[in-house]
């Protein structure tokens, strides 16, 4: 089962990619929701497989890493498509898939004669898309193309009402916020690989190199710098003060989408 986990961000990509090229003509509401809500659910069955089959294996071996294809090559810099299963991020796949099917299943009746409801489905599923990103990818650089799709994601839905002046406003207010918290992770990353990479000749984001090179950080103060520039980017994601005022806006957008982004977040 490990070598299908690329199906777990796969399937609600596909059901996103449907729905919003030909949803307006397949105007079928349940045909559209069947879409959306089924690549998840089957997201959920790989996933329940991959956990299943990584508490099968003795403590010390429950991590597998899959690399579908290098992305990115420089010298000694190498930066894949893939995918890192651990206990932690096979039960977040879990959570995700597992709440977002539910949550895709409930806004079938929610949304029904909504006008754009193949277009809400479509930014639902690319939400869903872009957590699995984010809690399973096996190094920083997908983690954050993971991590800026829930951004844009957010923004889409929750300005799903945009004729709406205020809905609008509540969109254009979460992406800017966001994007305030994204400029910590990104610093984050960059003292973080500079460091290694310009002291230590370790240039990587790996997640799993990083850990077993984690002993050159210390001193903590590249590592206090670091954390902190990350936790800025979870201040964001997760309305922390300062970073909160977007939050009570988000309340614009269709009430399904306020359950997936506060689970997300």
């Amino acid at each position: 089962m490990f070598d299908l986990v690329w199906l777990i961000p796969l399937c609600p990509l596909i059901g996103s990619v449907i729905n919003g090229l030909f949803g307006k003509k397949i105007k079928n509401e349940a045909v559209i929701g069947g879409i959306a809500a089924g690549s998840v659910f089957c997201s959920f069955i790989v996933a329940c497989g991959c956990l299943m089959q990584l508490l099968s294996l003795p403590g010390e071996e429950r991590h597998f890493e899959k690399t579908i294809f290098t992305w990115i090559q420089s010298g000694s810099f190498k930066a894949d498509i893939g995918f890192l299963l651990d206990p932690l991020s096979c039960i977040m796949l879990m959570v995700v898939t597992g709440i977002g099917f539910l949550i895709h299943l409930y806004s079938i009746g929610y949304m029904h004669g909504e006008e754009g409801f193949y277009r809400y489905f479509s930014y639902l599923n690319l939400f869903t898309f872009s957590m699995l990103i984010l809690v399973s990818g096996n190094n920083l650089l997908l983690m954050f193309v993971g991590w800026e799709g829930v951004g844009l994601c957010s923004y889409l839905l929750i300005g799903y009402y945009f004729h709406k002046k205020s809905a609008g406003d509540a969109g254009k207010k979460a992406f800017v916020m966001n994007r305030v918290g994204d400029f910590g992770f990104l610093l984050g990353l960059f003292i973080l690989f500079w460091y290694l990479g310009g002291t230590h000749n370790v240039w990587t984001v790996n997640f799993r190199e990083l850990a077993a090179n984690a002993d050159l950080l210390v001193p903590g103060a590249v590592v206090t710098a670091v954390g902190l520039c990350f936790f800025v980017g979870a201040m964001g994601k997760s309305a922390q003060i300062p970073l909160y005022t977007w939050l009570p806006d988000a309340m614009e957008g269709p009430t399904p989408v306020s359950a997936l982004i506060h689970a997300a977040t």
